[in-house]
């Protein structure tokens, strides 16, 4: 599901890479709002339930096959479990006591889990000294926005960094199981597929942990949940396979480091949110990383 080959980046490429950015910058800010209403897992819930539902009707209206297989399902299963209900109820967790610009910046971390475990799983994936000295620069980047302080300590904060981390480790753990198990399935019905089960098991455990899932719930939320689930999900899934496939992945990585600064300057604006100084110096951190690893610079140089 992923593409080898460096495209050129269009302006109407860029146009849609910001878009994207965009659409998921405002998920970290509409997530909060909805977390002063319901638990993290209900939100969860209530995210990928609508998008679902959605996705299967522009399935049903184009008249896309649906997967029989049982094997193919099961694919389906464990990626909405690794990068759908584990990452977002983790982000939704640390965004209980952490800034959401700040979840932001952690979640840039996704591109060197990803280069990380792709070298360990995939034969094709060679850590190569540039890729191993980005992922470092990268890590650096994570460190230094965590801050030393908080690395020796045990809190709410430390834990709620930790587990923006580790939603970020599970990201790059289902990019790993895409590429193994669903490459050739249609995108829309392998988002599709993946939601689905990501309900199914996100109900049932929203229940069991926070309670029944209401729909009783104030118009401030019912917005943030609608945002999340038609723009921040739908919508920002079918814009990420077209710039896949129009811009290849290579320059996709760069969304990542465009989310933060929507995230940012919602959570400013809107939610009072102020980001210690090392937060930025780590964010540059990981902007240095992600070039590096990119490593369009060096073929650049040696063209010139």
């Amino acid at each position: 599901m992923t593409d080898p080959v460096q495209k050129s980046m269009s302006p109407r490429s860029w146009a849609e890479l910001t878009l994207l950015a965009a659409l998921w910058g405002a998920v970290f800010f509409t997530n909060r709002i909805a977390l002063n209403d319901i638990g993290p897992i209900t939100l969860v819930a209530h995210r990928v339930f609508w998008a679902a539902l959605l996705l299967w009707g522009i399935i049903w209206l184009r008249g896309h096959a649906v997967p029989r297989s049982m094997r193919l399902w099961a694919a389906f299963l464990v990626m909405g479990l690794l990068n759908n209900l584990i990452p977002f109820s983790l982000l939704n967790y640390a965004q209980l006591t952490i800034e959401s610009g700040l979840a932001s910046i952690f979640n840039a971390a996704t591109a060197f889990f990803g280069v990380l475990l792709a070298a360990l799983f995939l034969a094709d994936e060679r850590l190569t000294l540039q890729k191993s000295l980005g992922v470092g620069l990268g890590f650096l980047g994570v460190a230094t926005a965590i801050g030393l302080s908080h690395l020796t300590e045990i809190n709410p904060r430390s834990l709620a960094q930790i587990a923006a981390l580790l939603a970020t480790l599970s990201y790059g753990v289902a990019g790993i199981w895409a590429r193994k198990q669903l490459s050739g399935v249609t995108p829309i019905v392998a988002t599709a597929g993946m939601l689905s089960c990501s309900s199914f098991m996100a109900l049932p455990l929203a229940y069991l942990i926070e309670g029944p899932v209401t729909l009783s719930l104030g118009a401030p939320t019912w917005a943030s949940i609608a945002y999340g689930a038609i723009l921040g999900t739908a919508g920002a899934y079918f814009l990420y396979y077209r710039v896949l496939a129009a811009a290849g992945s290579g320059n996709l990585l760069v969304v990542t480091l465009l989310i933060p600064p929507f995230a940012i300057l919602l959570g400013t604006i809107f939610l009072n949110e102020t980001l210690h100084a090392r937060a930025f110096v780590g964010f540059s951190l990981l902007t240095v990383g992600l070039v590096v690893l990119d490593g369009r610079l060096v073929p650049r140089k040696r063209r010139v």
